[in-house]
């Protein structure tokens, strides 16, 4: 018996027109930057107009990646909301994959823009096993005092009794085929603008951590302290984190170079120190372990890898020896591929628009213990 899991963060599925742009520019698309909008009424025409003509080609490629990961449980981040969710699964995702999934679960989370954690499932696996859910929990009103997780560098950002997770940590109880599962489905804080002589990263690193050591305390209040080893449990999503890059040296058109760095520190060492669940990811070799690029100009670019799949120590043994699948023909143009690991981009795909994400979805076959 095999279980496809696929975790991918889709990128702004909304439902809403966002018009906040017209008086903050960071939130204001690069295109309407280019003309002299002085009319709030004109702007909002104007966004609209832009935000319909781009969706279709994005969305066709979201669900192509979608349907080439062919997963029987898909892990989504920055979903609006359940009708956004229905309009893209009747409109785009069904047409791709032609059975749609007819199991599908979101719960309105922290996030102050609205874009929450889903989770889509199929009523059986590939191959017949049924797939039933046993129960669902929210974590998004766990405060840093109920888990009492505060300390001096989040006091610098955050109050005791803020939520702990920026969106969600979506739990679900599971029985594959009638065997055990637990999920856990993430998308930890974004890495922020520089603070305090930090950059992004650096200071948003003691939220994200808390974050992590929330979702190691929920699995561990699950199944008892010391006893999470032998369980069959994973933790997927987008963690905004990574704890090694591959540095891109060079100007597109030349010969680049690809240096693999290994972090100093990460959030997700929470996770990794101690054995207490495996990134399954880290069983490809080093340079082709990334799920997105990152730039900001020729001197500072590099892959890395923010989306996850974490699995249990029992369900990492148990399936030693494979590995997870990451799907890239999403990815813009821009992206910088190291050499061999090119792929065949999706139609109509852009140079930096319109793409499936920036993210790429990762997926594992898994037999269950």
């Amino acid at each position: 018996m095999s279980l496809r899991l696929a975790t991918f963060n889709v990128e702004n599925l909304l439902t809403r027109f966002d018009f906040t742009g017209f008086r903050n520019q960071l939130r204001q698309d690069r295109v309407i930057k280019l003309f002299e909008v002085n009319s709030e009424g004109v702007y909002q025409q104007l966004e609209q107009a832009r935000v319909i003509a781009s969706t279709d080609d994005t969305r066709q490629m979201t669900a192509l990646a979608i349907a080439d990961a062919d997963a029987d449980i898909l892990c989504l981040q920055e979903i609006d909301n359940m009708a956004a969710l229905q309009a893209f699964e009747y409109g785009y995702l069904f047409r791709m994959v032609g059975n749609g999934y007819r199991q599908k679960f979101l719960v309105e989370g922290n996030d102050s823009r609205g874009i929450d954690v889903a989770v889509l499932m199929r009523e059986e696996t590939r191959d017949g096993q049924k797939i039933e859910l046993r129960d669902i929990r929210s974590h998004a009103m766990t405060t840093y005092r109920d888990f009492e997780l505060f300390d001096e560098e989040l006091a610098l950002t955050n109050r005791i009794d803020d939520k702990i997770f920026k969106r969600d940590c979506l739990e679900l109880d599971l029985l594959i085929g009638g065997r055990p599962f637990s999920l856990y489905v993430v998308h930890f804080k974004s890495m922020g603008n520089p603070r305090d002589g930090l950059d992004g990263r650096q200071s948003t690193l003691p939220i994200r951590r808390a974050e992590a050591r929330a979702v190691r305390r929920i699995i561990e209040d699950r199944f008892g302290a010391g006893h999470t080893s032998s369980k069959s449990f994973a933790i997927c999503g987008d963690m905004n984190d990574y704890q090694e890059r591959v540095d891109v040296i060079g100007r597109r058109g030349t010969d680049c170079r690809f240096e693999h760095q290994d972090e100093a520190e990460s959030a997700l060492d929470v996770f990794s120190h101690d054995g207490f669940a495996e990134n399954i990811v880290r069983r490809r070799q080093p340079l082709d372990r990334w799920t997105l690029y990152h730039a900001r100009g020729p001197q500072e670019q590099h892959l890395c890898q923010l989306d996850y799949i974490w699995l249990s120590p029992a369900l990492a043994a148990h399936n030693a020896g494979r590995l997870p699948e990451i799907i890239r023909n999403g990815q813009p143009y821009r992206t910088v591929f190291p050499p061999g690991q090119e792929v065949e981009r999706y139609p109509r795909t852009g140079w930096d628009r319109p793409k499936a994400s920036d993210h790429c979805p990762v997926v594992m076959t898994l037999d269950l213990p």
